[in-house]
């Protein structure tokens, strides 16, 4: 989960005490507009920090430490284009400004230019490079980019610029957790807390690590923390779920379920605009589109080479995909964003929304898109035979996939209901899964997912598996030779070992898979609310 201190924050530190000495050029009255200005902007007021700059940008247009001020606002707004045009005409009369190089990658960022950004960062490195915030916003680009090994020497050097510098070593320690070295992600964890007692981040990345067990001294410490004042709604959340970790840890269950209600209802109270029944709506269409007959695929071995791991989260598709990774033939390749990225373009050069421009697209149009995926996956994949997608995008995709990618295999990983919606409640996702914080949307989404899932089967016999987690865990030895089968792989001894395959892991699960595979006990009947208003909800398709 990437680090608690936001890009912008990260790239705006000092924007106070930086401005003292890059205004200086300025008249003394526009010299205290701009004291007056980073104030206001240090407070998050973004309209007073407008009106202070207003004259100063009236008076000196091309003013670089007045356009990165207003870049920021910018950003701070939600305007990130804007902003990237802000840094850009700042930098045309200071190119070699190192805060505005930092400040552009991280509204490139923003705006989904990832590798615009990463080229910001190290441009900002070069030319500062005692500068941490830079650093510490390259090696997050990195391992957001999944470049795990360029993101662990830029956060060792953001910490060598300053050791204080926690996000920065909550980063490290999320890398390392991925990277399998799980010891030393908690280590970076526990520094961090030490460094900082409220750093809500590293209390929950301990929490999201699974394996790790909080003690009694740890549990009076959140206890503390959410009882007392000064928490932003961000860190009530970080460190309400972590105290729901620690509280079931020790078995004090009604506790754990108390702090798990408020930290979901804080982080379901920060999403505007969100309707649970408009999304179910969506996905009743996708479905109803994929009924049509589909044309027929101009190469029918087209995708033969890709394993579509598909599922809600938290149903065991980590696992799954760490199993095949095992074997000698298969490169993991993670969460690719690329399937939804490709349709999400299909649609803006048509016009249309997907999947309204199913109906009319041609046996070339789903080649043609087909192919671009797999292109697109080369950066992913490697070289091996086989490669796995498992992004938790694709489950209402297959329809999609079957058409673009014939000849792919569809692994649809299934977890009892319940405690799947359950553990989903209980984890604090990096971004999206808005349905996740309230059981009653949890429980639609899973409806829905339920229902495509059973046409995906019924309309695709031989290519989707439905994988049972809780027979997968029980029974592994009986279990993963048919899963190796339905993918076309020969069994391997090593698959029964998932554990030891060295790769990284950028999940919740990523210690989990660390560790041999075992049966999990239900967890439900530990939390008997939780389980009646999901049995109520899963049962009502009204709700």
């Amino acid at each position: 989960m990437p680090s608690r201190r936001s890009t912008v924050s990260a790239a705006t530190d000092s924007a106070g005490r930086a401005s003292a000495t890059r205004h200086a050029d300025l008249p003394a009255p526009l010299r205290q507009r701009m004291a007056a200005a980073a104030e206001h902007l240090a407070a998050d007021s973004l309209a007073e920090t407008l009106a202070a700059l207003s004259p100063v940008l009236a008076a000196h247009a091309q003013h670089p430490e007045a356009l990165r001020l207003l870049g920021i606002v910018l950003h701070k707004s939600g305007q990130p284009q804007d902003a990237i045009d802000a840094y850009r005409q700042a930098l045309q009369t200071a190119p070699d400004d190192a805060l505005l190089w930092n400040n552009l990658g991280s509204a490139q960022r923003a705006a989904g230019d990832g590798d615009g950004a990463a080229d910001s960062f190290r441009r900002a490195t070069e030319l500062a490079p005692r500068l941490a915030a830079a650093w510490y916003n390259l090696g997050k680009m990195y391992k957001t980019q999944g470049r795990l090994e360029l993101a662990r020497p830029a956060l060792e050097r953001a910490l060598q610029c300053d050791r204080t510098h926690v996000p920065a070593r909550v980063t490290l320690g999320e890398t390392l957790r991925s990277l399998g070295e799980v010891d030393a992600a908690i280590a970076a964890f526990e520094h961090a807390i030490r460094d900082e007692p409220r750093a809500g981040g590293a209390w929950y990345a301990l929490a999201d690590l699974k394996t790790y067990r909080f003690n009694a001294s740890q549990a009076s410490r959140l206890q503390q923390l959410l009882a007392g004042s000064g928490l932003s709604d961000e860190q009530h959340v970080f460190i309400g779920f972590a105290a729901a970790k620690a509280f079931d840890d020790l078995g004090r269950y009604d506790e754990a379920y108390s702090a798990l209600v408020e930290a979901n209802r804080r982080k379901r109270a920060s999403f505007t605009g969100w309707d649970s029944a408009a999304l179910a709506q969506h996905y009743e269409r996708i479905g109803a589109a994929f009924l049509q007959p589909a044309p027929q695929p101009l190469d029918a071995q087209l995708g033969v080479e890709a394993i579509f791991v598909v599922s809600l989260p938290r149903s065991g598709s980590t696992l799954t995909e760490q199993i095949l990774a095992a074997h000698s033939c298969v490169n993991a390749a993670g969460e690719m964003p690329d399937l939804a990225q490709i349709l999400d373009a299909e649609s803006a050069r048509r016009g249309s929304v997907f999947p309204h421009w199913v109906e009319r697209a041609t046996a070339a149009d789903w080649d043609r898109l087909g192919r671009e995926y797999l292109q697109r996956s080369l950066r992913w994949r490697g070289a091996a035979a086989r490669f796995t997608d498992k992004s938790l995008a694709n489950w209402p995709l297959v329809g999609a996939i079957r058409r673009m990618l014939p000849a792919a295999r569809i692994v649809n990983c299934r977890r009892d209901p319940v405690e799947n919606c359950l553990s989903c409640f209980r984890q604090l996702f990096a971004q999206s899964h808005e349905y996740s914080y309230d059981l009653d949307d949890m429980a639609r989404q899973w409806r829905s997912y339920d229902r495509l899932s059973q046409q995906w089967a019924a309309q695709f016999p031989g290519h989707v598996f439905d994988s049972a987690y809780e027979l997968l865990v029980r029974e592994p030895e009986r279990y993963i030779p048919t899963l190796l089968a339905f993918c076309g792989l020969a069994f391997e001894a090593a698959c029964l070992e998932p554990h030891r395959v060295q790769r990284s892991v950028r999940t919740a699960s990523a210690a989990q898979v660390r560790q041999p595979i075992s049966a999990t006990r239900a967890r439900a009947i530990r939390y008997p609310v939780a389980e009646k208003i999901l049995r109520g909800a899963l049962a009502s398709p009204s709700r």
